[in-house]
């Protein structure tokens, strides 16, 4: 893609985006503390599930010190269904550094910006662009997306040096309005140009100059690597009832969903007889079974085939943590593939 087309997207897309851009509620400032957790929620999760999230955490922990200080449990619940949780740990790690070295006031410098935990390219540039009005691009997939389709360039947008390579050539054209130029940019690859649907071409700000719409390439681009099948694991998760409240426990501190709370389960699909054995052997002592249910939970790379069991126990094992529901449901933080079974 000729500069002189990078140059064009500025005009075609500053306009465009003040007529007809959402009302997010992270638009409503330039905060860098609100678009940074903004962007944090928003990665491999959709807008309108990040709302309600967004709303909850900042009522919660309104400013840089109070997620520095926050409990894990209270995190944990705060985001608590939003998944890829080591987001919130990365989090609340990267506001004590913000504490520590910047007396807490959010760096302004890119270079500062991008060294704190959990934030990359796309973030650091999002919110030294949005929040300091810095000509520092963010390209996402979103944006990924509307410019290749604006080339009709079939490299495959996995290639690290794919996403180099547009970053250094939208800084050359950056308009003084930075911020919205970032955010025009992520509307279009988000709304007209959305991903697993055909693009809105004919209502597109940039059709006139976009090579996509004029080969008729736009709706097969981008061009990414096929996705690896996912690992299918089967487990069993006991649901523990005992004089009204359930047992769980907490995962260990590594590895998938790492020192999350859980559901007590085992790998394998258990009968009833087993399932009755292993109740028996944990020293729960089994009373009736209610009822088991199958169900699925699917990560990036791994689904879970799980079998609920359902069992009234006569004794509150002291290796579980043992709570009534409503305590669960308010206070304890359960992963979405747990939560589903109670």
């Amino acid at each position: 893609m000729s500069i002189e087309t990078y140059q064009k997207l500025p005009g075609a897309l500053l306009a465009w985006y003040a007529a007809a851009h959402r009302d997010l509620p992270w638009r409503q400032d330039r905060d860098p503390y609100h678009i940074w957790i903004s962007e944090i929620m928003l990665q491999q999760t959709r807008v309108e599930a990040v709302k309600g999230y967004y709303s909850r955490f900042l009522a919660a922990l309104p400013t840089i010190a109070d997620l520095a200080n926050a409990a894990d449990d209270q995190l944990q619940k705060l985001w608590e269904g939003l998944g890829y949780y080591s987001r919130v740990r990365n989090l609340k790690k990267a506001a004590c550094v913000i504490m520590q070295e910047y007396q807490g006031v959010f760096p302004r410098e890119y270079s500062q910006v991008i060294r704190l935990p959990g934030i990359g390219p796309y973030t650091a540039g999002a919110i030294c662009s949005i929040a300091f009005n810095q000509p520092k691009a963010a390209v996402d997939g979103n944006v990924l997306r509307v410019i290749t389709r604006l080339t009709d360039d079939a490299t495959s947008i996995d290639q690290p040096s794919l996403r180099k390579q547009i970053s250094e050539q939208l800084e050359k054209v950056y308009p003084s309005q930075a911020g919205m130029f970032t955010q025009a940019l992520m509307e279009l690859g988000a709304t007209l140009c959305g991903p697993n649907k055909k693009p809105a071409c004919e209502s597109c700000p940039c059709k006139g100059f976009c090579l996509g719409f004029a080969h008729g390439t736009a709706a097969q681009l981008p061009v990414r690597k096929q996705k690896p099948v996912r690992r299918r694991e089967e487990k069993t998760v006991f649901i523990l009832s005992c004089q009204g409240c359930y047992g769980f426990c907490k995962r260990e501190e590594s590895g998938l969903l790492a020192g999350l709370w859980e559901l007590p389960n085992v790998p394998g699909k258990l009968d009833i007889k087993d399932a009755i054995s292993y109740v028996e052997e944990i020293g729960a002592n089994p009373k009736q079974i209610f009822k088991t249910v199958e169900r699925k939970h699917v990560f990036t790379h791994i689904e879970w085939d799980m079998r609920g069991v359902y069992v009234d126990v006569g004794e509150k094992i002291p290796a579980l943590t043992w709570e009534p529901f409503e305590t669960i449901k308010d206070n304890i933080a359960l992963p979405t593939a747990f939560r589903q079974f109670l």
